[in-house]
C-alpha cells in the first residue's frame, strides 16, 4: 500500500495521471495533488513532518483513498501520537445490526472535515502525529475471539504510546479497548455519553455483548469508579431502579432529562474537578444523541441530546488526561441521508482537539 503511494506520488509529479493541466495559450502546468500538498505541509513543521488532511483548494474532496480525514494509512502506531481505528463489528447488538459498517462510512462522511478548529482554537495537527491505521481484523462468527483480537491490537498501539480513536463498532468493543488501555495506565477515569448504562449482568445467558462492557469492566477493576460519569441515560426499563447498579459502584449518572433545554458547560466544569489529573477515556455511544440528529444506529431512544451538546461534552474534556476515545454505534443501514456518520466524523475531530498535546491557540 505504501509503495503504491508513494510510486503514484512519483507519476504525479513526473507527468503521469493527472499531473498536467491546460491553461490558456496551449501551456501546461503541473496540477497540485495530494503528494504535492503533503510536500509543502511537511516542509512548514518545525521539528518533524507530521500528516495534514489534504486542502480541498487544491485536492477534491473526491480524490483520494477513503481514511479518516484522508490522512495516510499506515499499518504501524510506532511514531505516532494518536491514530483513527476502526473497529467493524456488530455481533455484540442486541437489537438492529450494521455497525460493521460504521468505520467505513464516518471516514466517507469525514471528508468534510477541516484540520483547524476554530471555536475551541485547537490545531491538532500542529501538534500531533496522526493517521488511520485502518481496521482491526475481527472475527464476525466469534465474539470472544473478537474481543481478544481488539486487546491484543490496542496493546500495540497504546505501547508505542499512540491515543487510539476508535470509530465502532458496536459498543462491545470498548471493552477490551479499556482493558489494553488500563494494562498502561491503571484503572481509569470515564466519561460515558448514551441513552443506556450498558452495565448489565448478561442476557440470554450471555455475559458479554454491547449491554454490558462497563460491567464487565468493573469486574476486572479496569475503572476508577469515584470518577465515572454516564451522560443522556433515558428510555424504558424493565424496572424502575435500572440506575441503582451504577450509583451503587459510585458512578455518576446524569439523566438526559436533566440536561434537557440547557448548556452542558456548567456540568463539565464539575466533571472536570472530578476527573482531575488522572488517565481517563472518553466513550461515545451515538445514540446518546435524540434519533432526530443520529437516526442511524441500532438502539434508538427519544429524547436525547443535541449535537450542541455533545460538543460542550467534548470540548469540556479540553485539559484533562485523555487516553483513548471511541465513537460506537454507528448503523449505516439505517442512515440512508450520512448525517449521523457526519456527525459522528465531527464528533471524532473534537476528540482529537482535546487530546492533551494539542495546545489551544
Amino acid at each position: 500500500m505504501l509503495r503504491l503511494l508513494a510510486s503514484t506520488c512519483a507519476r504525479g509529479l513526473g507527468g503521469g495521471w493527472g499531473s498536467r493541466r491546460l491553461v490558456p495559450g496551449g501551456r501546461a502546468r503541473p496540477v497540485a495533488g495530494l503528494c504535492d500538498l503533503s510536500r509543502r505541509l511537511s516542509r512548514q513543521a518545525s521539528d518533524a513532518p507530521r500528516n495534514q488532511p489534504p486542502s480541498s483548494e487544491f485536492v477534491a474532496r473526491s480524490v483520494g483513498i477513503c481514511s479518516m480525514m484522508r490522512l495516510p494509512v499506515q499499518a504501524s502506531p510506532e511514531g505516532l501520537d494518536a491514530a483513527f481505528v476502526g473497529v467493524p463489528l456488530d455481533i455484540g447488538t442486541s437489537n438492529r445490526p450494521g455497525a460493521r459498517f460504521g468505520p467505513r462510512r464516518i471516514r466517507e462522511e469525514s471528508v468534510l472535515l477541516r484540520t483547524a478548529n476554530p471555536s475551541t482554537g485547537a490545531v491538532p495537527f500542529q501538534f500531533l502525529r496522526v493517521a488511520d491505521l485502518g481496521d482491526v481484523n475481527v472475527n464476525l462468527y466469534n465474539l470472544q475471539d473478537s474481543c481478544h483480537l481488539i486487546r491484543a491490537a490496542y496493546q500495540k498501539i497504546v505501547a508505542a504510546g499512540c491515543v487510539p480513536l476508535t470509530l465502532g463498532g458496536d459498543h462491545t468493543i470498548t471493552y477490551p479497548i479499556v482493558q489494553a488501555i488500563a494494562e498502561k495506565h491503571g484503572p481509569v477515569g470515564l466519561v460515558h455519553v448514551d441513552a443506556h448504562m450498558d452495565t448489565a449482568d448478561k442476557a440470554l445467558g450471555e455475559k458479554l455483548y454491547h449491554g454490558t462492557p462497563f460491567r464487565r469492566c468493573v469486574d476486572e477493576g479496569l475503572l476508577d469508579c469515584k470518577r465515572v460519569v454516564q451522560i443522556g441515560i433515558r428510555g424504558s426499563s424493565m424496572t424502575l431502579d435500572t440506575y441503582r447498579y451504577s450509583r451503587s459502584q459510585g458512578f455518576r449518572v446524569v439523566l438526559a432529562e436533566d440536561c434537557w433545554l440547557k448548556s452542558l458547560v456548567p456540568l463539565m466544569g464539575e466533571v472536570r474537578q472530578q476527573m482531575g489529573g488522572r488517565p481517563i477515556y472518553i466513550s461515545f455511544d451515538i445514540d446518546g444523541l435524540d434519533p432526530a440528529y443520529a437516526p442511524g444506529t441500532g438502539t434508538p431512544e427519544i429524547a436525547g441530546l443535541t449535537p450542541s451538546q455533545a460538543l460542550e461534552i467534548i470540548r469540556g474534556c479540553q485539559g484533562l488526561n485523555v487516553v483513548g476515545c471511541d465513537l460506537v454505534e454507528v448503523s449505516p443501514p439505517y442512515d440512508p441521508s450520512g448525517n449521523t456518520a457526519l456527525v459522528a466524523a465531527n464528533l471524532l475531530f473534537e476528540m482529537l482537539c482535546v487530546l492533551p498535546k494539542v495546545t489551544v491557540v
